[in-house]
């Protein structure tokens, strides 16, 4: 439980400016979380089509993860490197998020394998001989009859299976950025230097995230990391297309991805492949298949990161919060100087 002599409007207030000076003052990355998708009782998508290895996400991320991990720790030995997990455990949502959290991270990334609905085929394995009956009637009225008339016939017997999907490729997925009540969730949890009466869950939850003031300011917060989450998302996807693997862009899922959604800071989604297809989930589950794409997504990284130091300012182009605030639309700074009580600068 947290105590404090401020009151919730002040502490909101020095929230929205206070957190994201911080965040963006921090002009490198320290940190990088690496979430290896599923685990555990959760196993994920199955490859599960006639002809394929029947092998499981959850072990698919792990390996890649691992693998990303050690690259990340060779070439970035000075940034920290966290796995939210190294063994076939299984971690809700909400624990991964709060493993990047708490270590503050200014990176998440988190590691999956695609797959989509998989069409079934049918083919004739064999025949069987089958009774069948034609019908005739005798007689009239209420002395009519139905006379059975039983004979053979020979009919295929049919065996069902699963065929393997066309769909293949690499694609980097980030959170719906209309879906920003979780991110902003996120973003006041983790500012240590709010203290706000009673407890932080309490007030989360009565919070009314679907109000036009606290919607407008967990829009503007989630643009700021979605803008760094786009970067590292575009740097991913070119460096996927360099090994002639297809390179399948960004994408914003409407649902899902809450763990994207629920971390504070710059955060993404990569489908390395799909797990129904034949040849991507022999690319998955090999050892160069495995090493290839944690190597692009290391050097995505550290792309990335060099970018982000060599030009001194965030991804974003701003060099503070109140250079950032000029770039919100006149409904939002309306909003957001009601909400805290400061004037915000216009946008150019």
């Amino acid at each position: 439980m947290m105590k404090t002599k401020c009151i919730v409007p002040l502490a909101i207030a020095f929230f929205f400016f206070g957190s994201y000076t911080y965040a963006q003052a921090t002009k490198s990355v320290k940190t990088i979380i690496v979430d290896a998708g599923h685990g555990g009782k959760d196993f994920g998508a199955h490859g599960g089509y006639e002809g394929g290895l029947r092998s499981y996400e959850k072990n698919i991320t792990l390996a890649i993860s691992n693998k990303l991990v050690a690259e990340l720790k060779k070439i970035l030995p000075e940034v920290k490197v966290v796995p939210t997990r190294t063994t076939d455990i299984y971690q809700s949502p909400p624990e991964k998020a709060k493993i990047a959290n708490d270590n503050k991270g200014d990176l998440f990334v988190c590691i999956h394998a695609d797959a989509v609905a998989l069409k079934t085929g049918r083919r004739q394995i064999s025949t069987r001989v089958e009774t069948r009956y034609r019908y005739t009637y005798e007689g009239k009225g209420k002395k009519k009859k139905k006379i059975a008339h039983p004979y053979s016939t020979v009919v295929p017997v049919y065996e069902h299976y699963k065929l393997p999907s066309q769909r293949s490729g690499t694609s980097v997925w980030l959170f719906a950025a209309h879906k920003t009540s979780d991110k902003i969730k996120a973003l006041m949890q983790n500012e240590e230097e709010i203290q706000i009466e009673g407890d932080a869950d309490s007030l989360y939850n009565s919070i009314d995230f679907s109000t036009p003031e606290y919607r407008m300011m967990a829009k503007v917060h989630a643009d700021r990391y979605q803008k760094k989450s786009i970067k590292l998302a575009e740097l991913v996807n070119e460096e996927v297309s360099t090994t002639g693997r297809e390179a399948l862009g960004i994408n914003q899922r409407q649902v899902g991805i809450w763990v994207l959604q629920a971390t504070n800071m710059p955060a993404v989604l990569i489908e390395t492949g799909f797990i129904t297809n034949y040849d991507d989930e022999r690319y998955l589950n090999s050892e160069k298949g495995q090493q290839e794409l944690a190597e692009c997504i290391a050097r995505a990284i550290k792309r990335y990161k060099d970018d982000l130091e060599s030009t001194g300012t965030n991804t974003s182009g701003s060099n503070s919060s109140n250079d950032s605030n000029k770039n919100i639309s006149t409904e939002e700074r309306k909003v957001l100087e009601e909400a805290t009580g400061k004037k915000q600068s216009p946008k150019k």
